[in-house]
């Protein structure tokens, strides 16, 4: 395992124990492909990384698409002068078939098994490793491809030490239940955030029931609850940033998201944090959720939301979020995890 002074916690069955957040290499892919977050400095970028490493965090989150391997490439560049007892547990997802002719077009999602080895083969070698810690499926598959064949090319995958561990990603209870007859699905990778809650209604519980790991992405809504975002810099968002495109942030939700972003205020003034801290901490209160991905391009982006692996909300602080909730009306979902 590496080594950390954070707390960690079993992944699942996985056997891996990982500190409560872990570095979202999305933006770090840079900009030139259809879900980009505009340009994004290399040498930024593997400051970032390596500031997480040294402050404690075990596990970073990558995929393919990610800058078409870009994102893959800085990973292993960012990594290269740590010994295996230093180096963080690298996940990675398939699924998603790159476009190189025109990188604007929403990348297919693919379950083809020989297109999910070649995927496979070249996130290895960017990556510079031979298995990776841990592989997800990215989206479920849009090419007449049954879920039942491309989770068991990734079993196979496993079976065959081209990974240490397998998941899905974006995946509802339906599939995972389809999928956990073939072979166990050690992690699921959902959306999850205060303003996006909705599988925290079954995919959660489900979890939680099966020993099935939780990463859940995008604790922060893409930076809406990082406490820095506002309806100015919303509308100023370059059109290379697939946030100017989302309606969470220029549409008719985006008054709600902002609101909600403010309540979160007096809760990190009482801990002494910031608002993404708090906006992390909520996912991490919930049942079933292991960890939480965060992303960052700055190392001083880190230092912000890094308090959240420590951060414990109290009962009145969850019941304070939920009602803020409830009067925003921001997103979809539970409002508040179970009592304990």
């Amino acid at each position: 395992m590496p080594s950390t002074t954070l707390p960690t916690v079993p992944l699942g069955r996985t056997g891996m124990q990982i500190t409560r957040v872990g570095l979202g290499a999305w933006a770090i892919g840079g900009a030139g492909w259809a879900y980009a977050w505009g340009p994004q400095d290399d040498a930024e970028s593997i400051a970032a990384i390596r500031h997480c490493v040294e402050s404690g965090i075990n596990w970073m989150d990558t995929a393919a698409i990610y800058g078409h391997g870009h994102s893959e490439e800085i990973v292993r560049q960012a990594l290269e002068p740590y010994s295996d007892d230093e180096r963080p547990y690298v996940f990675t997802k398939c699924g998603l078939e790159i476009d190189r002719e025109d990188p604007y077009r929403p990348a297919p999602r693919v379950g083809d098994a020989q297109s999910l080895r070649r995927g496979v083969e070249e996130s290895l070698r960017r990556l510079g490793v031979e298995t990776l810690d841990l592989l997800q499926m990215h989206w479920p598959a849009a090419d007449g491809t049954p879920l039942e064949d491309y989770w068991q090319t990734l079993l196979d995958l496993q079976a065959e030490g081209k990974a240490r561990a397998v998941g899905l990603s974006n995946h509802d209870v339906k599939s995972l239940e389809i999928a956990e007859k073939l072979g166990h699905v050690q992690t699921l990778q959902p959306p999850f955030s205060a303003i996006r809650r909705e599988v925290a209604e079954k995919e959660l519980p489900w979890c939680a029931a099966h020993e099935t790991g939780v990463i859940v992405y995008s604790p922060m809504q893409a930076g809406l609850l990082s406490g820095r975002f506002n309806a100015a810099r919303a509308a100023a968002l370059p059109k290379d940033d697939w946030r100017s495109r989302d309606p969470n942030f220029t549409g008719e939700q985006a008054a709600a998201n902002f609101a909600l972003a403010d309540s979160l205020r007096p809760i990190a003034e009482r801990h002494n944090v910031t608002v993404a801290a708090v906006a992390v901490a909520w996912t991490l209160a919930w049942p079933g959720v292991t960890g939480a991905i965060v992303g960052a391009r700055r190392p001083e982006q880190v230092d912000g939301w890094l308090p959240a692996a420590t951060l414990q909300l109290t009962d009145e602080d969850l019941d304070e979020i939920a009602a803020a909730i409830e009067r925003t009306g921001a997103g979809a979902g539970p409002a508040r995890p179970p009592r304990q």
